[in-house]
């Protein structure tokens, strides 16, 4: 086929778009396995904290049982009022990574519809260039079948002039 196709560029920028927007949706979960990854580790960390504070809610209640000093008892129970504080602010960074985490994730999903629209757009122009082949083959076998036409005709008419000169 002498012709070439006519939204050729268009359809090498489309597609360029396409391997950017994958390029971004792979980043994108990249990220958000990251953030998942450090949610783990905060969690962790609170989990830590919160064990600890259950130690020593049970070393308190222990010390009560066996009549410890009142004393050490307030020494216990200040301290338990510093580890409430610990777990507290380990609360607030979990509650925080999760936001990072569904921040991501939503960044993920808005990736992976951009990415699926410019699929979209390149499927439409395959569609669209192989619809524009076969109509340039129908057009090209058209014009063959009218020079076969022309050239049987000539031929007739050369024939016929043959005929009446001899």
């Amino acid at each position: 086929m002498g012709k070439k196709y006519p939204l050729e560029q268009l359809a090498f920028i489309k597609k360029k778009k396409l391997e950017e927007a994958e390029k971004l949706l792979r980043d994108k979960k990249e990220k958000l396995i990251e953030q998942e990854k450090l949610l783990k580790k905060v969690e962790a960390e609170r989990n830590k904290v919160k064990n600890h504070k259950k130690d020593k809610l049970e070393q308190l209640r222990n010390a009560l049982d066996e009549g410890e000093r009142t004393d050490k008892i307030e020494q216990m129970r200040v301290y338990l009022k510093i580890v409430d504080e610990k777990l507290k602010q380990h609360e607030k960074k979990v509650e925080d990574q999760i936001k990072q985490v569904e921040k991501a994730e939503e960044e993920v999903e808005e990736a992976r519809q951009a990415m699926l629209k410019r699929q979209r757009d390149v499927e439409k122009l395959k569609e669209h260039r192989e619809d524009w082949k076969k109509e340039v083959h129908r057009e090209m076998e058209r014009e063959e079948a009218k020079e076969s036409d022309e050239m049987g005709g000539a031929r007739f008419i050369l024939r016929k002039h043959k005929k009446k000169r001899q």
